[in-house]
């Protein structure tokens, strides 16, 4: 059965009339007559009683006016909802996060722009390491990702540096030298570091161990967090000293102090990885954001 029957159908029935129905699809009247005939041949019954100067449904003609409108209405959005995932104004966008990356404001406000200028794009964020952030990614279980640099899959994927970020020093309340505002690394060649598994962040992991290389120690003892977040609340638990993404200042704990690091400006650079071939219009769209101006 096609979809134009169940049109003509639906025009004729909401307005009681063959004439104004042809009228209003833009056909003429003999034809549309001839169509709701073959309709009801179709189906086996008969769905209007023809009257002098109108027309009726019947019981089955009632019936079948209400699946029509909703197949009707089922098919109107299938296109809609095709047409703007295929623009890209539309459908889900699955986005990744570094565990490192959550707390940095430009990527909540390149999200919040994006959103604004697609509200009917539905955002699904998911947080990991950056091991299984690329993996995903790679195989399409990821649209894009939020990532530190270097990354060893980065031949794989197109990257756009966001930002680059500073690195923070976090001493226990207790420790001798909290009540400094800038601390150099080579103070602490004595104190245990508390860091994270080399493969949630290996960039960020190399970076604070070459940093402690170039102060003059190899760290030691060196306590393990879960996520580069929980070396925080190590900290604050006496496990040792950590260092950390300056975004993380915002975890505010009991316990804890943040410092700048005095002899060197440790940076790391916050990039948004898509695969090289993606031609996706939401993604587009996401870059797009990144490189227009921020309000």
């Amino acid at each position: 059965m096609e979809l134009r029957y169940l049109r003509y159908f639906v025009a004729v029935a909401e307005n009681r009339s063959f004439t104004r129905a042809a009228e209003i699809l833009g056909i003429s009247q003999p034809p549309l007559s001839q169509q709701i005939k073959k309709l009801e041949d179709e189906i086996g019954t008969p769905l209007l009683r023809r009257l002098t100067r109108s027309v009726e449904l019947t019981l089955a003609g009632e019936a079948f006016y209400q699946d029509a409108r909703h197949i009707l209405d089922l098919s109107g959005h299938a296109l809609e909802r095709t047409r703007g995932i295929a623009r890209g104004i539309s459908g889900q966008l699955s986005i990744g996060f570094a565990s490192s990356t959550a707390f940095l404001p430009q990527i909540f406000q390149l999200l919040s722009q994006f959103q604004q200028n697609y509200p009917a794009v539905s955002l699904q964020p998911r947080e990991a390491d950056m091991v299984r952030l690329l993996h995903d990614l790679e195989e399409g279980l990821l649209d894009a990702a939020f990532v530190r640099l270097p990354c060893e899959s980065s031949k794989a994927f197109n990257l756009k540096v966001i930002t680059s970020e500073k690195m923070l020093l976090v001493l226990p309340s207790g420790h001798h030298l909290s009540g400094r505002t800038s601390v150099s690394l080579g103070e602490l060649h004595q104190d245990p570091l508390v860091i994270f598994p080399r493969e949630v962040a290996p960039s960020l992991y190399e970076v604070i161990i070459s940093a402690c290389l170039r102060a003059g120690f190899q760290p030691s003892v060196m306590q393990q967090s879960p996520q580069v977040s929980s070396a925080i609340s190590m900290v604050a638990a006496g496990f040792g000293v950590a260092i950390v993404p300056a975004s993380l200042s915002h975890l505010r704990l009991p316990g804890i102090t943040y410092h700048q690091i005095e002899d060197t400006s440790l940076l790391s650079d916050i990039a948004l990885a898509w695969r090289r071939l993606d031609r996706s219009p939401a993604v587009q769209h996401l870059i797009q954001a990144l490189n227009s101006p921020q309000p």
